[in-house]
Order: C-alpha cells, then structure tokens, then sequence
C-alpha cells in the first residue's frame, strides 16, 4: 500500500487517553437519565465491547507485519486506546449488574461469537473488524452531534461514553487502512465485494441480536410484550432515531470510493477534548 492510496489525514495523531470512570459511585439502575429504553440500550452495547475490542486488537495486530510507519505507530495507539476501552467497559458492566440486572444471556451470545470468531481466517476477522469499527464511529458521531444524547444521565458515565466516542473517531481509519495494505494485491472489486458482504452480515447479526439483548433488559425491568417493543422501535426508528440517523452515514460504506475519513469530524473529537488533555499518553508509553 503506497501513501497514495492511504486517505487517513496525514496529520491525525491518534492520542491515548487513560481515564478511569465511576469507581467511586453507585451506578443507578436507569443511570442514562432514568430512562429505561436508552439505560438498556447503552448497558447492550457496553456488555459486547470488552471481548469485541479484544478481538479487534487481534484482527488488527494479525496484519501489522510490513505495513508502513504511520500506519504501525497508528496500530499501536489504537491498541493502547482499545485496551483502556476495554478496561472501562469491564467496570462498567460490573456496575451494570451492581445495579440489579442479569447480562448473563448478553455474555454467553458474546462468548458463542468469539467462539465462532477464533475458527475464521483472521482476514475475515479484520475485514468484520473493519465493518464494526464504521459502526462504533457513525455512533460515536451521532452521540457527540446530538447535545440531548446524554441528557439528564449521570455526568461520570455521560464522560465515559464521549471519551470512548472521540477515540472511535480519532481511530476510525486504522482497521480500514490495515485491510488495504493486506488486501493490496486484491482487485478493487473483490475487496470491495467481500468487505460490502461482511457489512451486510454484520449489520444483521449486530442489530437482531442488540435487539434481542435490549428486550431481555427490559424484561428485568417489568417491561415487556407490545409496550417494549413499541417503545423500543421508537427508541431506534422515531425519536433519539439512532438506526434511522444511522442510514445515510452507514451506505455510505457500500460506495466503491468509500474511506472512513472522507468524512473529517475531527471537530468533534476537539469539542470534548480538552477534558482529557491531562490524561494523554504518549504512544509507546500506553502501548
């Protein structure tokens, strides 16, 4: 893969920044403001990231042999950013079930996933890597656009989920760019063939699944049948609308040019950033 065909702005610094949040508070059940639909939809998210990120890393690291220098300097940041993703969420979680909820359904899906994950080429792993790390972005966009995304939630726990957002920006074109260098000898068509497959069966599977998980926290919540489906479909399709906001941003990964950076929102990582400047560690430091 030559500079040429590397669209990740040549003056991004991915920027590892080590916080720790919560550990002193009493996570409320409907910490995201005492409201049970986005509660059950973030605490579904969180429960996939610390063994999904895992995998992440190792999909990546797998194809970092020969890749050029700022792309290997990229890869170790997003390692670094990664790993305290991962330890964040692992804490999370753990209030998540502090707080009276049971996510042993959620995990042994998860676990089943990484099962199946361990038995794939690692270049399926990365290219499904590629497709989820579009997700984690457009979300982390769309949270950090919508000024009511964490409104009336807990302040420690709001921070949390805009500093993981502004990482999954800042970080957003190195599963990409690892996938060209390894796909380098492909044709432009087979790549794009099979990473608009991968898209489409990660899409299903991410969303049925979330689905099913979000339910299954509302249940322990007393909320069920017509009601939680309605009011979750609302969540997802009418208002915040995070699938139906989600579209346009997620076909445009189907595009033949398509490049995680040809949309620069840098803007909003530098929005936030200054909360955590005190926190930013040098690379080979958080590496």
């Amino acid at each position: 893969m030559t500079s040429a065909t590397m669209k990740t702005p040549a003056d991004l610094v991915i920027t590892p920044r080590d916080r720790r949040f919560g550990r002193d508070t009493v996570q409320k059940r409907w910490w995201a403001g005492g409201d049970p639909i986005a509660t059950a939809f973030y605490n579904a998210l969180s429960v996939t990231f610390p063994k999904g990120e895992a995998m992440f890393i190792d999909a990546v690291k797998a194809h970092r042999d020969g890749v050029p220098p700022k792309l290997a300097e990229e890869i170790k940041a997003f390692t670094a950013q990664e790993i305290m993703h991962t330890r964040e969420h692992v804490a999370f979680n753990r209030r998540i079930v502090e707080a009276g909820y049971d996510t042993s359904r959620l995990d042994a899906h998860v676990d089943q996933v990484m099962d199946f994950v361990r038995t794939r080429p690692q270049i399926m792993n990365l290219n499904a890597t590629m497709a989820l790390e579009h997700y984690t972005a457009i979300l982390a966009e769309q949270f950090l656009n919508d000024p009511d995304a964490f409104k009336g939630a807990d302040p420690e726990l709001a921070d949390m989920w805009k500093w993981h957002a502004i990482e999954e920006i800042e970080h957003k074109g190195v599963a990409f760019d690892t996938w060209l260098h390894a796909t380098k000898d492909w044709s432009r068509f087979k790549r794009w063939r099979a990473k608009s497959l991968m898209m489409l069966v990660v899409s299903l599977n991410f969303w049925i699944h979330r689905y099913i998980g979000i339910l299954d926290l509302l249940r322990q919540d007393g909320i069920t049948g017509v009601k939680a489906h309605g009011k979750l479909i609302w969540f997802l399709l009418g208002t915040p609308g995070v699938l139906r906001k989600l579209f346009i941003p997620w076909a445009a990964y189907f595009l033949p040019g398509f490049h995680p950076w040809n949309r620069d929102d840098r803007h909003l990582i530098s929005s936030v950033d200054s909360a955590y400047e005190a926190a930013r560690l040098p690379v080979a430091a958080a590496a």
